[in-house]
């Protein structure tokens, strides 16, 4: 080959010029290294050091993405990041073309590394209904990624969850579309920045409709009509293209209709690119192509799986190279594979590389990552999200209590443990148990924790459980009794004996309990972890049961990833705390809102179910659903939920008055603007979120009962009172017509604002004139608050 042309190296030539001379130089085998990625560890010796012999077998040609530098690692931030450098500098020096990598890491609730700041596993993030909030926390993320050299994260999850059986609902925004892009499209904006060259790549997934399986059950076909894929399931995708200018996306592992998503050029291809525009790079989820061989076997080879793959626009494949390497070969050597889609996979992947400025700045500034990650305000806005996150699910006027209580019982398997604060996304928790019990995960990714003697104690970060938070919180007089009760799973009833004698000798019993979140069948929430039933798992509801047996007042403080049937307890306890996966500043959080510290204001994002043979049970479902005909009713149970979506007490409370809906006539082209006034008729601050839902009333094709299109949460002192005005564009009431076609028609469309889906104040209407029209989707209606 002639010599190498450096024009790709001019920062003055557009982005398109310097991956064209850059791609016209590179060798066949330059061009397939671009397509996959390899583990940080498969370049690492015995003594987790930079190999340069392993370099040179899995770095020869470049390579595209190196898989979890920081987070498979498990290496301290500095190192991290020398080791990153380490990496780049090799694929400067040692390479031919001298192209950086791409490093990706997991981000979902905070950067899954050593030393970052955890934040509430995404569940929480959509309970607080507050999308500023969470920009601010991926600003955080973006910064401590970016600091150690990472530049693409595998984040955020867009996918609705209306099954709660399924284990990865943790990792989701929840059960509404609007809620789920808002809060998504706040992710990215933070994650990505103002411009790829300061931020990171943030990856839309799973496209499409992943977390609507059979059974709730983890990979399993997902059964999705067209229009109901379209208006449920792809808004918040297309939310994130475009509104927040996403510029990854990641496939599903399910099929739909026979076809794998990672396979399919109808989704991912025509929907995705085509339609939709999504110019940016499709990355697959880990050992998606392998899939099309093993799992879902519609392909006979991993040469097949590859062509597969490529005509369906998968431009990576995670975590290592696999399909994409030896098969591909084999598949470009049967003529079999159009080289022209791996020139197209190449150049979107340089395109990106180029932005991210690589090829200016592949290194970093070792140093400074100490200060970035010892940042304590992030550590407070850690602590914020949890408060904010935190749903008041019941209250019997017992709460908040007073810090001055003579003796206070704490009781429960999650009580004095800050592994249970975490998700399966959060460090250490997502390794944790492939490194104490290495065979019970499947795939474990990173085989050699197992010969590392690592303590994993102090692998988490600084962390507060709920028994320290509530010693920290009440008066030095309280005295605070302390009893485990039972393991999360588990029959072993032994320890309810004592449980009930540390209740009966306390003014009051708080009760914490909830789920074990990981990768490992000892789990019982996250990725892989489905579940049949929706109980307490264990012995924990007959814990709960036991204490309350003892006649001291009850407070059951749920820290879990899914939601759960607590039907009992809700009948039974004087309030129910609902504080998800909190993190580290969890105990702090918890603590401030049985105390009063914090007057919760979180919010549902989710329904929960009273049984799980109600499932699904969502709010938005259809005038024939959510009820039987003609019994409305189970004969056995309501059809309703036990608590429903958008639900979350107060201290406080709120008055909704003054709404006014004008114009009271408007085209389809027009903006309603909606407004009304809310009080604080209470003696505490507090904050509410007000929600404003929508109903078509007649349609040409059957609509929801309430849509949520908009929603804003504020803070009000006690007597004070804010205006809010939702200017809502009348293209939110679009849907696909009989003929497919994305229209708004005209007739009455109900208005309902209220403090949950089911805590409707106010009540009104306006009118759509005009003839049906097509419209292009929007995403956002905008509040002002006065």
């Amino acid at each position: 080959m002639s010599s190498i042309s450096r024009v790709y190296r001019n920062e003055t030539l557009s982005v398109d010029e310097r991956v064209n001379s850059l791609l016209e130089q590179m060798t066949l085998d330059e061009k397939i290294a671009q397509l996959g990625g390899v583990w940080v560890t498969d370049l690492l010796d015995e003594n987790f050091e930079f190999s340069e012999a392993k370099a040179s077998t899995k770095l020869a040609h470049g390579i595209g993405h190196i898989t979890r530098v920081g987070g498979a690692s498990m290496l301290p931030p500095q190192k991290s990041a020398a080791l990153a450098n380490r990496i780049q500098r090799y694929l400067a020096e040692q390479t031919r073309l001298g192209i950086p990598a791409i490093v990706h890491e997991e981000s979902c609730a905070g950067y899954l590394a050593n030393g970052a700041t955890s934040f509430p596993q995404a569940i929480g993030m959509a309970a607080t209904w507050e999308p500023e909030l969470i920009t601010s926390v991926t600003n955080v993320i973006r910064q401590q990624m970016r600091s150690v050299g990472a530049h693409h994260t595998l984040a955020p999850v867009l996918d609705v969850a209306r099954d709660p059986r399924w284990g990865r609902v943790e990792e989701t925004f929840g059960e509404d579309p609007y809620l789920i892009a808002s809060i998504g499209v706040a992710y990215i904006k933070g994650i990505q920045g103002k411009n790829l060259n300061s931020g990171i790549v943030a990856t839309g997934k799973h496209f499409l409709g992943y977390g609507w399986s059979e059974g709730g059950m983890n990979w399993a076909p997902a059964h999705i009509p067209e229009r109901e894929l379209r208006e449920i399931f792809l808004f918040p995708f297309m939310a994130a293209i475009k509104e927040g200018r996403v510029a990854s996306i990641m496939n599903a592992y399910q099929e739909l209709d026979g076809i794998p998503s990672g396979s399919s050029k109808e989704l991912m291809v025509n929907l995705l690119r085509e339609e939709l525009g999504f110019d940016g790079v499709v990355v697959s989820d880990y050992f998606t192509l392998d899939m099309f061989v093993q799992y879902h076997r519609i392909a006979r080879t991993k040469a097949e799986a590859a062509k597969y793959g490529l005509e369906a626009g998968i431009d990576v494949e995670l975590p290592a190279h696999d399909v994409y390497g030896e098969p591909l070969y084999q598949a470009i050597e049967q003529g079999v594979i159009d080289v022209k889609l791996i020139d197209a996979a190449v150049q979107r992947l340089l395109k990106m590389k180029f932005e991210l400025g690589l090829f200016e700045t592949p290194y970093v500034d070792e140093q400074q990552t100490i200060t970035i990650f010892n940042d304590q305000e992030a550590v407070r806005l850690s602590r914020q999200v949890a408060e904010k996150s935190i749903v008041l699910l019941k209250n019997d006027g017992i709460l908040p209590l007073s810090p001055d209580l003579k003796t206070i019982a704490i009781i429960g398997p999650s009580a004095n443990s800050i592994r249970f604060l975490q998700g399966d996304y959060h460090y250490p928790s997502h390794y944790a148990d492939i490194v104490l019990a290495p065979n019970t995960a499947t795939e474990a990714p990173v085989p050699s924790f197992t010969n590392r003697n690592l303590d994993l104690e102090q692998h988490f970060p600084p962390s507060t459980t709920v028994l320290e938070g509530i010693k920290q919180i009440v008066s030095a007089h309280t005295e605070v009794l302390y009893e485990q009760g039972c393991d999360i799973t588990g029959e072993d009833t032994s320890r309810f004996e004592q449980a009930i004698k540390v209740a009966k000798a306390a003014d009051v019993a708080i009760v914490v309990v909830g789920d074990k979140s990981g990768l490992s069948k000892d789990c019982t929430s996250g990725e892989s972890i489905d579940r049949a039933t929706l109980g307490l798992p264990g012995v924990q509801q007959q814990l709960v049961e036991a204490v309350y047996s003892s006649g001291t007042p009850t407070i059951v403080v749920l820290i879990n990833g899914r939601p759960l049937s607590i039907s009992w307890i809700h009948d039974h306890v004087s309030a129910i705390v609902e504080a998800w996966l909190p993190a580290q500043e969890g105990g702090h959080a918890v603590a401030g809102v049985l105390f009063g510290k914090v007057n919760p204001g979180g919010k549902l994002p989710i329904s929960i179910p009273r049984h799980v043979g109600q499932v699904p049970v969502y709010y938005n479902h259809k005038p024939s659903g959510g009820r039987t005909h003609w019994q409305g009713d189970y004969i056995d149970l309501p059809t309703s939920p036990l608590y429903p979506f958008g639900h979350g007490l107060s201290y406080t409370t709120f008055a909704y008055s003054d709404l006014v809906i004008s114009p009271p006539k408007v085209d389809a082209q027009g903006i309603v603007q909606i407004s009304c006034k809310v009080t604080n008729t209470g003696n505490l601050a507090g904050d509410e979120v007000v929600q404003l839902y929508l109903n078509d009333t007649f349609a040409s094709v059957t609509r929801p009962v309430k849509m949520l299109k908009g929603f804003k949460r504020i803070t009000l002192e006690p007597n004070e009172s804010k205006t809010l005005n939702f200017k809502l564009s009348v293209a939110h009431l679009g849907f696909y017509d009989r003929k497919m076609c994305y229209v708004v028609e005209p007739g009455e469309i109900a208005v309902m604002i209220g403090s949950s889906s089911t805590d409707i104040r106010l009540q009104g209407s306006f009118e759509i004139v005009g003839t049906t029209t097509e419209v292009e989707p929007v995403f956002v209606t905008p509040v002002e608050v006065l």
